[in-house]
């Protein structure tokens, strides 16, 4: 990482976006065989596994049959597609030549490097809008209604009253839609409008990032990122090394030839060509010769030629488009308003057939139909509009949750209806999702002894003795001229005292490793002598050390921590500390970097002041244990501290004369020559060394988890919430959180899933896991994908019986279609949560994306549905807000269609009376005021109503799992509100004829004053915990209607002028009106009341008694 002149570096510069070029999808049929419980059949070949499908498809249904039965469906989704194919033309992705420096001499025009989340342009704002209102069936028949008073045979009042509320609706929704996609651009703005300094013939320039074009050379320059310990150590191409200054990187003739975008993030392939120097210099290009979008260097500076830009980059070629998300709760009460437009229909005809069918039967019907249009609630819509942004506010405002932010209105309620929660172990960013990926040393152990946290004073001491002896034996040796080292190999082997094993161990921790110590500039010196190395000023006050891994950092920590520090370290050698001062330098001969197969590193070292040289490696133990000499205890200590949840690592080592490092050197490089299968040469070369290696120790590092990660996992599975991580790590780190977290109990196996690359061995491994029960499962990305090729329903079925699952080294489209699966296979809701660009395809997919801000990058913070701080916080979200939010738009949603059928209920009641005549019973204003100002404040106070305190629904997470079961909302509870709304209607409109056959002109003013005590009253009935709110809007209300009595008279008349009638002041305030609507307001509610006292008595709801 750390030259200071300029670094070649291939670089995507742009950050994530979600208008993805989607690179042709492997759509691979997959066929369902059930698992056999025998072996045979899968030793053959495995083309015989593809004649299924195709048997399959034989079968299918044809002709009208087919069509009925969703083909028309298949047919237009065909040509939607086909005609979005022609205008959308895709442009095939190829390899590119890029010249240095030189954007115009590029072959073709490639995308530019702007970001654009937002989901409309100017054009289609408007329409995408009103389409996706008016796919709502609720909405679209509104709109029918509406236009039918256009009509004048049908036109049954005022055209305001119908339009008013169709136009606020859309209104509200357009505001709250603009805002959102206005707050989008402004995001887009910001980020297109970064400046970056670009390298010309000229020097240096500001660009902006959405200005950078493919041949651009880029300058990164360091940033400090406290706390940032997951490094990638990146190498630069090391013929531009040698030039003398910057601008000579133009009078070169040199270009990078790149292999085609492509969405795989841990390959590349390329290579640097320069043409003007004799001979033509080739260099291959790999992965770490990368830097990838939203990179953040961590020392020196790197200039980078620009070489994938926009859609092209890795990071937005694995973002899926954004999908308008779409809750539960509002696709079940677009079902009921279905069942209430049958019922509409229904009664519409039984009206126009009890009428006889007389005159113009059809427009009689359409009458009805617009009539009884109050069954179906406009106000519907609005009210739960309204109840979302409510529920976001009071999200936003709770002070236990602080910095939560909703940026996605509509689907508060999904918060409480979770069944899969799929989490991220770590992401790209620094702030962790489960953990802080903080690596603290907690064991050392050396097969006789065990030292942990409290005895590390021990090797200290020991440490330090064991220098001081080697120092004073050296500098007693200085005085002779005779080299001293032959001296250790003639002597005889004798066993080795503790001291010197811990000497040993702690040494071969501090070299074997990939770690970098970094000392940051003083103040006062510039830019350039940024490195205070060059003055063997190894101050630990500015050290840092950076690596690619937490684990080696912690481990190099800790060896400083008892004494012996690493200082110093370049590409040929490193520079160690000891207690009492001296420098000891080591040359880098080898290094054998860890890869996920091998699952070990290794490094030969020669000693300076002895000139030996060793090999160190240390690895997992499933790979170490076949390496080190035999043992009885490394198994079983293993396994002892991967159940305390600590990462485990073996270290073992091997001297090597000069003779032998020799014949090993030229086996090496003859086999990175090669041009066939050189992968497995070099492997096959170096495990020639690893034969009988000399155990030294064992470590245990534990990775700090975030505050409240336990607690808050625990909270979740007792809440019925099955948990799966999602991560990009290998195997064993996977495990090892998913214990230390206990995502995983201690009491529960776990099934390691085998790596499997055919079907016939994912069909074994599959039925032996069939046989396990009750365990976790661990799966790599790779198994992952076979299963699902071969046996994708058989695998999702057994995997969603599992307390937990683990799927580690997966990749971000991996993890989103992970996502898909769970939606498909189990129609439950699932919930993603990350904290980095990996996951922002993952969080896009779930019903809920929940992102978790980090100190490196706001990708899926900016991405997610809902946006938090700490991990812990998802258990109020969760268990208060989501409960609260899904409860009270069941119960708001519930009342508000039961104040539509209440009142058509009486129409019908009123028509039947009058000889079936379609006739308003109410006119104008009182309709829309019945839906607004007399009724909207009392109903909508309920999204302040709550079952049970948030301490309550924290305390016992058991509550969660009945809401997933969606009773709170069912035909159950609809038909329920339906009967009480006919019972009502019936009882006021009749308690009305019957009470006032004297004052019949008056029936409306009566009627009419019932039913809005009577809503009053229900609204009271409804409410489970009082909230001031909800006394001063009952009494607002009320006051509003007595108010509007006076003034609103000429309404109060039936059948507008017909009947001539207006409502008479005086009659009003009898003592006999008064007593007669307060009969008929009683006997509509006081049963009610007495049902729902037998039912809390009875047969109380789950939470009652912990309330008492």
């Amino acid at each position: 990482i750390a030259d200071q002149r300029e670094m070649f570096l291939t670089r995507q510069i742009v950050v994530s976006n979600t208008h993805a070029y989607q690179v042709e999808d492997e759509s691979s049929h997959l066929d369902e065989m059930p698992l056999m419980m025998s072996e045979e059949g899968f030793e053959n070949d495995e083309s015989d596994y593809h004649t299924l499908p195709r048997a399959r498809v034989s079968h299918r249904k044809r002709g009208l049959e087919w069509f009925i039965c969703g083909g028309w469906k298949f047919l237009c989704a065909s040509c939607c597609d086909w005609l979005i194919n022609i205008c959308r033309r895709k442009k095939e992705l190829k390899a590119r030549t890029v010249w240095l420096g030189c954007p115009e001499k590029c072959e073709e025009k490639y995308p530019r490097n702007a970001i654009k989340n937002q989901k409309y342009n100017f054009f289609t704002f408007i329409p995408g809008v009103l389409y996706e209102q008016f796919k709502f069936f609720l909405n679209l028949y509104f709109l029918v209604v509406s236009c039918s008073q256009f009509v004048p045979a049908l036109k049954i009042g005022y055209l305001y009253t119908y339009w008013a509320p169709l136009g606020f609706v859309l209104a509200v929704t357009m505001v709250r839609e603009a805002v959102d996609e206005f707050r989008r651009y402004q995001r887009d703005k910001e980020m297109n409008s970064q400046l970056y300094s670009k390298l010309t013939i000229r020097g240096k320039v500001q660009v902006k990032s959405s200005d950078i074009q493919v041949g651009d050379l880029i300058i990164v320059e360091k940033v400090d990122l406290d706390g940032e310990t997951d490094w990638k150590l990146k190498v630069a191409v090391s013929c531009t090394q040698r030039l003398p200054a910057l601008g000579d990187l133009f009078s070169i003739s040199a270009y990078v030839y790149a292999q085609k975008p492509q969405l795989d993030i841990h390959s590349f392939e390329g290579t640097f060509t320069r043409e003007d120097s004799d001979p033509t210099v080739h260099e291959s290009l790999s992965i770490e010769n990368t830097l990838w979008a939203s990179t953040v260097v961590a020392s020196g500076t790197v200039i980078g030629v620009v070489i994938y830009t926009g859609k092209e980059t890795r990071s937005v070629m694995n973002t899926s488009n954004p999908k308008n998300k779409v809750g539960l709760l509002d696709l079940e009460l677009n079902q009921l308003t279905k069942a209430l437009f049958l019922a509409l229909v229904a009664l519409s005809i039984v009206m126009v057939t009890l009428q006889g069918f007389v005159g113009p039967w059809y427009r009689n019907l359409f009458r009805f139909l617009l009539l009884f249009s109050y069954i179906i609630p406009i106000s519907l819509r609005v009210n739960l509009d309204m109840g979302k942004a409510a529920y976001g506010w009071m999200i936003m405002k709770d002070d236990n949750i602080p910095g939560t932010v909703v940026r996605t209105s509509t689907i508060p309620e999904e918060l409480g209806r979770l069944v899969y929660l799929l989490t991220d172990k770590t992401g790209t960013c620094g702030y962790r999702t489960l953990t802080q990926n903080e690596m603290i040393f907690k064991r050392l152990h050396l097969g006789t002894v065990s030292y942990g946290t409290d005895t590390m004073d021990e090797i200290q001491n020991h440490i330090v003795n064991s220098y001081s002896q080697m120092h004073s034996q050296s500098s007693g040796n200085s005085t002779s001229s005779t080299p001293s080292r032959k001296v250790q190999s003639s002597a005889p082997k004798v066993r080795k005292t503790v001291s010197s094993r811990i000497h040993e161990a702690v040494k071969a921790i501090a070299l074997c490793h990939n770690v970098t110590p970094v000392y940051e500039s003083h103040a006062g010196v510039t830019g350039e002598t940024e490195y205070a190395e060059v003055d063997q000023n190894f101050s630990d006050e500015n050290r840092t050390y950076q690596a690619s891994s937490p684990d080696e950092v912690a481990l190099v920590q800790w060896t400083e921590s008892v004494g012996l520090t690493l200082v110093n370290r370049d590409l040929t050698s490193m520079q160690l500390k000891s207690p009492g001062g001296q420098i000891l330098t080591y040359y880098i001969l080898q290094v054998f970097p860890f890869t996920s197969e091998s699952k070990r590193m290794g490094i030969i070292v020669r000693d300076e002041s002895t000139g030996e040289i060793t090999f160190y490696m240390k690895g997992a133990d499933v790979a170490m244990s076949t390496i080190v000499q035999y043992n009885d205890w490394l198994e079983e200590e293993c396994g002892n501290m991967a159940r305390e949840g600590l990462r485990t690592l073996v270290v073992a080592k091997k001297s090597l004369t000069e003779e032998q490092y020799q014949d090993f050197e030229n086996r090496y490089n003859q086999a990175k020559l090669s041009i066939h299968d050189r992968a497995l040469k070099v492997a096959a070369v170096v495990e020639s060394l690893e034969r009988e290696m000399e155990l030294l120790c064992l470590t245990g590092v534990e990775d700090q988890l975030q505050a409240d990660v336990r607690p808050t996992l625990e909270m979740l599975r007792n809440a019925g919430i099955k948990i799966w991580m999602l991560t990009g790590d290998k195997l064993e780190t996977a495990t090892c959180i998913a214990k230390s977290s206990h995502l995983v109990s201690r009491t529960q196996d776990i099934h390691i899933f085998r790596p499997v690359i055919s079907r016939g061995e994912a069909h074994l491994e599959l039925n032996a896991f069939r046989r396990k029960h009750d365990c976790a499962l661990v799966i790599s990305g790779d198994s992952l994908e076979v299963c699902l090729k071969y046996y994708e329903h058989e695998f999702v079925e057994l995997a969603c019986q599992c307390p937990a699952v683990v799927c580690c080294r997966c990749s971000p489209t991996q993890k989103a279609h992970i996502v898909k699966l769970l939606q498909h296979h189990t129609g439950k809701r699932t919930c993603a949560i990350g904290d980095g660009g990996n996951d922002v395809s993952m969080i896009q997919a779930a019903d809920c994306g929940i992102g978790i801000e980090g100190k490196e990058g706001k990708q899926a913070s900016l991405a997610a549905d809902f946006s938090i701080t700490q991990f812990k916080h998802i258990g109020r979200l969760l268990m208060v807000h989501g409960r609260n939010s899904y409860k009270r738009s069941a119960a708001l949603g519930q009342f508000v269609m039961h104040r539509g059928l209440i009142i058509s209920t009486m129409q019908a009641v009123f028509s039947s009376v009058f000889y079936f005549a379609s006739i308003p019973l109410y006119q104008g204003f009182l309709m829309v005021g019945y839906a607004t100002i007399y009724t909207m404040f009392p109903v909508f106070s309920l999204v302040l109503d709550q079952d049970v305190k948030p301490e309550m629904a924290l305390l016992y997470p058991e509550l969660y799992k009945d809401l997933t079961k969606g009773r709170s909302l069912s035909f159950k509870t609809f038909l329920i509100w339906v009967l009480i709304s006919i019972y009502q209607g019936g009882i006021l409109m009749y308690g009305a004829l019957l009470l006032f056959e004297s004052e019949f002109v008056h029936v409306v003013a009566i009627s009419f004053t019932a039913l809005i005590l009577t809503e009053l009253l229900m609204v009271a009935l409804t409410i489970r915990t009082w909230h001031w709110l909800m006394v001063v809007a009952e009494f607002f209300s009320l006051g509003c209607y007595v108010a509007s009595l006076a003034f609103l008279n000429e309404y109060f008349g039936i059948g507008r002028v017909s009947f001539g009638a207006f409502l008479d002041v005086a009659f009003i305030t009898t003592v006999t009106f008064l007593w007669k609507v307060s009969a008929i307001t009683v006997v509509s509610c006081l049963p009610l009341y007495i049902l729902k006292y037998l039912k809390r008595k009875f047969s109380p709801p789950s939470y009652s008694k912990l309330t008492s």
